[in-house]
């Protein structure tokens, strides 16, 4: 989609539109997001977290005292937006991880969640997953009715949380008579703020024990009907979890992701092999130039780099783009996959662009292949500012598949 602001400047685009986007699913108004955009300059990332947690702060002061004076559908939409607003202030803060901006940003997004949550009917439930002595955080939407029924786990991706995914296809799922259960993994924002847990390549050990508890701990939960569902980077995650994970029923990829060592060395000037010893190599000081000099002219290399480096738990941007070479399904891993697969593609995916129909060729269970295009206002990376045009499709599919 051609930008409405931040025309040089892609990152702050795509990050707006995200905001925007999630009006769908009531985590913004339009006008609340293009006000306070238009405060912002490209590239300041202070004045990025000021004007959108100016934003949030008065919004959450509307709930509050909505929620003060009984309404409480008013209080449940301006929590609602309050929580996706002060998530999106502390979005490109992670270069500085002792940042205490951070940490105050994401418990208030949290917070905020929460208690739109309380305010559904059904509520929304927080839980808490064992996982390796110390427990995942999410969410737990029950389907109406009491007979067991099918189950959509769905986990972000490289830099969104459990809570965002309420406007990702959380709410969608529910209201078509799924359960839904939502967490971040390690990596992601509450195991890597509270647990100090990094990213890992190998994600089925994320999501086999959150399958051991679906089923071992909801009994409205029907178990050969749990699909998962990934989203940005979860579309790697996700269907390497479900090439190990059997008892899966179906997967998709929002979008599909083959090979995130593609994206690591695709700006380096020499070919991959060489390009993958110097990433890994113990000092390589004309590549760690080579990528400080992109860093100062590409706004999304910029964010992508201080962000990973935070959720990767590493010290220097070479070792970030190393620590992406891991991240595969190359070597039979895709072919492991047995359950129907849905991978999305994205017609101008800012992140992964062909990425998607790479994993698309190379699996060999059923598959299908969903195109978003610009035309049809859905060809931006995860489909943002198209979400019911998106969830529409994809629940549909799952639907044919589970039902």
């Amino acid at each position: 989609m051609k930008p409405l602001l931040f025309e040089n400047d892609p990152q702050f685009w795509y990050e707006t539109l995200r905001a925007i986007g999630h009006a769908a699913y009531g985590g913004s108004d339009f006008g609340e997001v293009i006000a306070t955009a238009q405060r912002i300059t490209a590239g300041d990332y202070d004045g990025w977290y000021e004007e959108w947690s100016a934003t949030a702060e008065r919004t959450a002061a509307e709930a509050a005292t909505a929620l003060a004076g009984g309404h409480r559908i008013s209080a449940r939409d301006a929590y609602l937006r309050a929580s996706n607003y002060f998530r999106s202030a502390e979005f490109f803060l992670h270069g500085n991880p002792k940042d205490p901006r951070i940490a105050s940003s994401y418990e208030r997004a949290v917070d905020a969640f929460r208690s739109a949550a309380a305010l559904f009917e059904p509520r929304i439930e927080p839980v808490e997953i064992p996982f390796e002595g110390t427990v995942l955080h999410g969410y737990f939407y029950r389907a109406p009715g009491d007979a067991p029924a099918p189950t959509i786990v769905m986990h972000n991706g490289f830099d969104g949380s459990a809570e965002e995914m309420h406007f990702f296809g959380g709410a969608a799922g529910q209201e078509r008579g799924y359960h839904v259960l939502t967490f971040d993994g390690p990596g992601q924002p509450a195991a890597r703020f509270r647990d100090g847990l990094p990213f890992r390549p190998n994600w089925e050990s994320v999501v086999t024990p959150v399958v051991d508890w679906l089923i071992a701990e909801r009994p409205e939960v029907d178990p050969e009907r749990i699909a998962l569902l990934g989203l940005s980077m979860g579309g790697l995650l996700a269907p390497r979890a479900t090439a190990f994970e059997h008892r899966l029923a179906a997967v998709i990829a929002v979008d599909g992701v083959y090979d995130l060592g593609e994206v690591s060395v695709k700006n380096l000037p020499m070919p991959r092999p060489e390009a993958e010893a110097l990433l890994r190599a113990e000092h390589a000081p004309e590549i760690d130039a080579s990528i400080e000099a992109l860093m100062k002219t590409n706004p999304t290399v910029r964010w992508a780099i201080t962000h990973g480096s935070y959720v990767m738990d590493v010290a220097t941007p070479r070792a970030f783009l190393a620590s992406y070479l891991d991240y595969t399904l190359a070597d039979g891993i895709a072919e492991r996959i047995t359950c129907p697969t849905l991978v999305c593609d994205a017609e101008e995916d800012l992140f992964f662009d062909g990425q998607a129909q790479q994993l698309y060729d190379r699996l060999t269970c059923p598959k299908t292949l969903a195109r978003f295009t610009v035309a049809e206002g859905a060809g931006d990376h995860c489909h943002t500012g198209a979400q019911r045009l998106a969830m529409g499709r994809i629940l549909d599919w799952l639907d044919t598949v589970l039902r």
